[in-house]
């Protein structure tokens, strides 16, 4: 047996049938309980989900947090209480964030379950009653009003000029003209398309209407949605590199502590002290501030982002838009305005831009046609552009004819409305009659092939003229192709009032006053910052639900194609389309129509599966889920629904588009001091390592204590280390393409660094080690020490970029770094000469000539950086040259 149509394929009366239900009686309440037990209540439901406590243990599985647990009791046992503390502290903090992350989750469901409305009214037993929106079961008849929120989804019996804000379940910005009647059976099944259906969570915006209960809770349009955001949520890159690298680095540190181990029992060293060593290396090698610094560096971006009025709800999103390489953006209200403009007046077959001056008598008419056709009303208490309440489409013909010197509130006074016939669906078009003197007239606006087959003539100042009907169409045509939305508008002179059987006539003998379209246009800042996102190597795309036409037309507006011929895939073709043949054309399509939430989250897995990393935008419903599954989902906090701010990682307190590109700039440099912290930090933990490797087969002693590793590693690893959370933006940030989504922490020569520079530190370690030896000076070890110190001070100044000299940046560009390192070097010094700490930390003062000599070691690495950026600097511009 084949599926049946769907619902908007079928007769009203056949689907009442099938509900077993008589509209005129409802359903009986001893009905309604049963049909309540079998489908459930009429609410959206999530997963069960695990508690408070279980959420909470979860965040100390992760493998690094496990490693830094069994550093902080092996630094216990070694008697580091400082290091322990510092330890514990670091992974706590890890797990409230995780927890919080976690949480969102829950948050997210209960602000959709908000949509549900308190009360429906509805007939059963053959009265109309109201009772609370999760009674509500399949086969309910239900009455609609101006103002209710549409309680489930149904199919519409009858109407009254019924329009339905469907915006933050489809993206259109337009209110929806409802109709009753079935639709054929090619016609499509985008939710916009539905014009016989209403769903849960839509509002009521106009007229009143009676439908039939056809899905309710989980089952809805909304439910679905509910269903696609009740999902884990992605780890980030950030998140990715970091669990590797751990997971890589614990295992590199063990080998290499048990080769120590080994081979310092061999040479004849005490088992004790190698094993301390040992474990002291460990702890040191390990870099436990690594997840402090990462909280640090995220935690100060997303306060400088609030700045640019941008509010981050998960840290890790901070770093994630610096590897954004696609942003798929929602169209209505994040790239436009989420408002109706009249973009041009097409009068006796020229075109009018508003704003400009000395409109002809046969605009001005056009223009009093729009605004006296029209029910939008005054607020008083609004802006300029929020003066008038109503459909969007009528307040914009409002405000164009007022920009042209008409005002709606005076006309209305000079030519009074007397009566009308209302929009709908059926004849497209409405009309309304003015009392003139002792004459009337009659404006007629609507669907241009509409109100045209009530034409038979143009008028004019100057007197009637003929009208070429192919003429208007062929311009309608060509502005719908723009992606603008076309009125026609037309008026008739009548010297009485027509009344009772005359009054269908009044739409007859009309005279033709022009064109007008109407567009969303884009946000005046969109377009920079699209042109901003290409420069930086991020790819923009459009998915909406709104026409094919218009989203091209936007898209070209703001660059996002280049061209009235670029390709857009609708829901259609989505729905054509199986998984492989979209991964082979998501790389090339940039503007998506008519599409619905399971569709977009389609289309953000395509460009995931294809290697991008992937940000949504969005303020609806709609985009809730993709919002979830994207990489990194960006919600809009003025207009934007609770729903999709829950499930984002991210909310733009202006709704600005371009304050995503200060975001993905704050991104990258984050990232960029990560990769610093880790260079800096990874390689002075292999110059320690070598150090202490390469001495014994050298047939030196020992040249570090334990307490030397874990100072060494407490000073270094900390205040310096988040010091450079402060580090500036390097220059040309944003010209260069986004990283690699598989890109290592390691690339562009950083593990060649860690290595070399490792072995760089080690070996001026190890010549002053044996220098102090050879020449007979007693305190080696404590030379040793200092030049380990000290030189990883000089090496973090050096690395604060990979390719700008340090004079060229200035020293005083990141104060918090400059006032680390001289602290350190301070603490370091009263090690060595302050008397009380010599026992603690097993040195000896040096003499002036010892601590020159350190000095001089520890500036090496300084130069030997500055040579490899000079080099680097000297390759890059080769390669401009090559290219």
């Amino acid at each position: 047996m084949s599926n049946p149509s769907p619902w908007h394929q079928r007769e009203a009366q056949e689907l009442l049938t099938e509900q077993a239900v008589d509209p005129s009686q409802g359903l009986s309440q001893d009905e309604v309980t049963r049909r309540l037990a079998r489908f459930g209540p009429n609410a959206l439901q999530s997963q069960t989900r695990r508690g408070p406590w279980r959420l909470l243990l979860a965040q100390f599985t992760d493998f690094m947090v496990l490693v830094l647990l069994v550093a902080a009791v092996i630094s216990g046992l070694i008697g580091d209480l400082v290091d322990t503390i510092a330890i514990l502290v670091i992974v706590l903090l890890n797990a409230v964030i995780g927890f919080v992350q976690s949480w969102r989750a829950d948050r997210a469901m209960a602000a959709l379950q908000v949509l549900a409305t308190a009360q429906a009214n509805v007939l059963r037993d053959g009265r109309q009653q109201a009772v609370p929106s999760p009674d509500l079961v399949p086969g309910d008849i239900v009455q609609l009003e101006a103002g209710n929120q549409v309680p489930a989804d149904m199919r519409l019996i009858d109407i009254a000029q019924l329009q339905v804000d469907e915006s933050a379940l489809t993206g259109e910005s337009v209110t929806v003209a409802k109709q009753t009647h079935v639709l054929p059976s090619d016609s499509s099944n985008a939710l916009g398309d539905q014009l016989n259906m209403v769903f849960k969570g839509t509002t009521v915006s106009l007229g009143r209407a009676r439908g039939l209960v056809l899905a309710t809770g989980m089952a809805t349009e909304l439910g679905k949605v509910a269903q696609l955001l009740d999902q884990d949520d992605r780890s980030t890159p950030l998140q990715n590199r970091l669990a590797a690298f751990g997971k890589r680095l614990a295992l590199v540190v063990i080998g290499i502590c048990v080769i120590i181990f080994v081979a310092g029992v061999w040479r004849g060293e005490a088992p004790l002290l190698m094993a301390l060593t040992a474990i002291s290396l460990a702890v040191a090698a390990i870099p436990e501030a690594l997840p402090a610094v990462v909280t640090v560096l995220l935690a100060l971006g997303a306060k400088r982002m609030v700045a640019v009025h941008a509010l981050v709800r998960r840290l890790p999103s901070v770093e994630t838009l610096g590897s954004v390489t696609t942003i798929c953006s929602d169209k209505t209200g994040t790239l436009t305005q989420n408002k109706m403009f009249a973009e041009q007046l097409w009068v006796q077959g020229a075109a009018w831009l508003p704003g400009t001056a000395n409109p002809t008598p046969e605009i001005l008419e056009a223009l009093r046609a729009a605004a006296l056709c029209n029910d939008a009303h005054n607020n008083p208490g609004g802006d300029k552009t929020e003066a008038w309440q109503g459909d969007p489409t009528e307040t914009a013909l409002v405000l164009v004819a007022h920009g042209a010197g008409l005002d709606k509130t005076q006309l209305e006074t000079e030519l009074p409305r007397v009566q009308e016939l209302p929009f709908d669906s059926d004849r497209k078009r409405m009309t309304t009659l003015h009392r003139s003197g002792e004459r009337f007239i009659g404006y007629t606006k609507g669907a241009p092939e509409s109100v045209l087959a009530c034409c038979d003539a143009q008028w004019a100042a100057n007197g009637v003229q003929p009208l070429d009907t192919q003429l208007v169409i062929h311009q309608a045509n060509t502005l719908a192709a723009q992606g603008l939305r076309v009125l026609a508008l037309a008026r008739r002179d009548f010297v009485s009032l027509p009344e009772g059987d005359t009054l269908a006539e009044v739409e007859s003998q009309l005279q033709f006053l022009g064109l007008i379209a109407l567009i969303d246009p884009p946000r005046e800042e969109a377009a920079a910052a699209v042109r901003d996102c290409i420069s930086a190597g991020i790819t923009p795309v459009m998915i909406t639900g709104d026409h094919p036409a218009t989203a091209r037309a936007i898209a070209q507006r703001l660059g996002i194609v280049p061209d009235d011929q670029a390709d857009v895939l609708t829901g259609q073709d989505l729905t054509d389309l199986d998984d492989e043949a979209l991964l082979a054309r998501v790389a090339r399509v940039r503007v998506y129509a008519r599409v619905d939430p399971a569709q977009k989250i389609r289309i953000v897995e395509a460009l995931q599966a294809s290697g991008q990393i992937v940000s949504m935008t969005g303020d609806g419903v709609n985009d809730a889920p993709a919002l979830k599954r994207a990489d990194i989902g960006v919600a809009m906090g003025l207009g934007g629904t609770d729903v999709a701010r829950e499930a984002s990682s991210m909310v733009l307190l202006d709704d600005n588009f371009a304050t995503i590109v200060a975001a993905v700039r704050e991104g990258r440099r984050i990232f960029d001091n990560i990769r610093k912290f880790i260079r800096y930090a990874m390689t002075g933990n292999s110059g320690e390592i070598w150090t202490l490797f390469l001495a014994p087969l050298l047939l030196l002693p020992i040249p570090l204590q334990p307490i030397h590793i874990l100072w060494v590693n407490l000073v270094t690893d900390g205040l310096p280390g988040l010091a450079l959370a402060a580090e500036p933006a390097e220059r040309g940030v944003m010209q260069r393409p986004p990283r690699a989504p598989d890109e290592s922490l390691f690339a562009n020569g950083m593990w060649q660094h860690i290595l070399g520079f490792g072995l760089l530190i080690a070996g001026l370690c190890l010549g002053v080690q044996y220098w102090a030896l050879s020449t007979g000076h007693a305190h080696w070890q404590t030379m040793v020490f200092t030049v380990l110190t000290l030189s990883q001070m000089v090496h973090v100044m050096v690395i604060r970029s990979e390719r700008d000299a340090l004079w060229t940046q200035g020293l005083g560009s990141n104060k918090p770094l400059l006032g680390a390192v001289l602290l350190t070097f301070l603490l370091q010094m009263a090690t060595i000469y302050v008397p009380v700490l010599n026992p603690i930390f097993k040195t000896e003062p040096l003499s002036l000539g010892e601590l020159g000599i350190c000095l001089g070691a520890a500036a090496v690495v300084g130069v030997v950086v500055e040579l490899e950026k000079a080099w680097r600097r000297r390759a890059a511009k080769s390669l401009a040259i090559t290219k």
